[in-house]
C-alpha cells in the first residue's frame, strides 16, 4: 500500500491485499491451504465434503441433463479431484470438469494434480460459454475471498470505512461522509449505534454479471456465515479478520501484512438469495452438519469435527439454487 496517500475504501485495500497481480496474496506463490498454510478448509480435513458434493452433483447432472461440472475458486484442486473421483462411474466418464481460477500460482498446482481431466477458465463468462450456459456449479469458501465494504452505524446513519497509511505504513481509519448504500439486507436489521457490518458488494457485482447467462443446472454455495438476522449477534466489531499461519488476527493487525496473509469476512446468506433472485431460485440454506451427516463416519474424528453443532457444523451454510427459467 502506498504510504502518505489519500484514504481508500476498505474494499479497495482488501482487493489490493488479496488480488493485486504482483503483490496480492492470491497472486503470489502463497504457502498454500492446509495444516502448513494460513488456513484449512473443511474439504481438506475430511473426505465427507467431497462425497456429499459428488452425490449432490450426480443428482443435479441427471435432473438437469447437463454434462458439465464447474468448480469456482478450486484452491489447490483437491476438492475438484475428489468430487470427480466420487461420481458414479457411469456418470464420471461423460462429465466434463471445468475450473474457474484467477490465481496463476494456484492454477499451476491444480494443473499438476488434475492434468487433462479438467479445463481451466479465467472467468465464469468463459466457463458458461464453453458449456453453452448449461452446467452444474459448486464452490467452497469462495464468497468470503471477495473484498468487502465496511460500514458503521453512527448517530448520522451508516457511514463507510476508508483507510490511509502514513509514511511509516501505519494505518489510519476514517469514516466517509454519508452516501448511498449498496443493496444489503444487513441495513434493514435493527442494530445499535456503533455496530460494524460488511457487505460483499464485489461478489454481488461479479455474481450478477454472469447469472443471466446461466440457463440450466444447479448452483451449490458453501461458506461460513449466517442469515442477516443472526450474522452480527454479539459481534459489534463485525466479522473481518486475517489468517496468518493458522493464527486469527483482528483489529489493526489486519493491516500489518498486506499480501502475506488471508483476509476474510462472514457471508450474509440472505444477501446471496436476494441478489440472485431475478435469475435463480433457492431452497433454505442447510447447516453444513446436516448436508454432510449421511456421508460421515462416526469413528473418524475429522468427520465429527465437521458435524459439531457448536463449530463447523453450524458455522457453515450450504445454499442450493437453480436457474429461475428452469423451474
Amino acid at each position: 500500500m502506498s504510504p502518505g496517500g489519500p484514504p481508500i475504501r476498505f474494499d479497495e485495500f482488501m482487493q489490493r491485499a488479496l488480488h493485486d497481480p504482483l503483490h496480492g496474496y492470491y497472486a503470489q506463490a502463497i504457502r498454500g491451504i492446509g495444516r502448513r498454510g494460513d488456513f484449512t478448509t473443511a474439504a481438506m480435513l475430511s473426505s465427507a465434503p467431497a462425497r456429499a458434493i459428488a452425490a449432490w452433483a450426480a443428482r443435479a447432472l441427471r435432473q438437469s441433463a447437463c454434462r458439465d461440472l464447474v468448480e469456482i475458486g478450486p484452491g489447490e484442486g483437491t476438492l475438484a479431484a475428489a468430487v470427480h473421483r466420487a461420481l458414479p462411474w457411469s456418470l464420471r466418464w461423460k462429465t466434463r470438469l471445468h475450473l474457474v481460477e484467477t490465481s496463476p500460482a494456484l492454477t499451476t498446482i491444480q494443473e499438476k494434480l488434475l492434468g487433462r481431466r479438467a479445463t481451466w477458465h479465467a472467468s465464469m463468462a468463459s466457463a458458461l460459454a464453453a458449456c453453452s450456459g448449461r452446467t452444474v456449479i459448486f464452490s467452497n469458501e469462495l464468497v468470503d475471498a471477495f473484498p468487502v465494504r465496511r460500514f458503521q452505524l453512527t448517530a448520522d446513519g451508516w457511514r463507510e470505512l476508508a483507510v490511509a497509511f502514513d509514511e511509516n505504513r501505519r494505518p489510519r481509519e476514517c469514516l466517509l461522509a454519508p452516501a448511498p448504500l449498496p443493496p444489503s439486507s444487513s441495513f434493514r436489521q435493527p442494530h445499535p449505534v456503533g455496530q460494524w457490518i460488511e457487505v460483499h458488494d464485489a461478489y454481488r457485482l461479479w455474481l450478477t454479471s454472469w447469472l443471466p447467462a446461466w440457463q440450466a443446472g444447479r448452483l451449490l454455495t458453501i461458506d461460513y456465515g449466517s442469515s442477516a438476522a443472526d450474522l452480527y449477534h454479539r459481534r459489534p466489531c463485525g466479522t473481518v479478520r486475517a489468517y496468518l499461519f493458522q493464527q486469527r488476527l483482528e483489529g489493526s493487525a489486519i493491516y500489518e501484512n498486506p499480501g502475506r496473509q488471508d483476509l476474510t469476512a462472514d457471508v450474509n446468506f440472505t444477501d446471496l438469495r436476494d441478489w440472485s433472485a431475478p435469475w435463480a431460485t433457492a431452497a433454505n440454506p442447510l447447516l453444513l452438519g446436516d448436508f454432510l451427516r449421511p456421508f460421515t463416519d462416526p469413528a473418524t474424528p475429522a468427520d465429527q469435527t465437521l458435524l459439531d453443532a457448536h463449530g463447523a457444523g453450524s458455522a457453515f451454510l450450504v445454499l442450493d439454487q437453480q436457474p429461475r427459467n428452469s423451474v
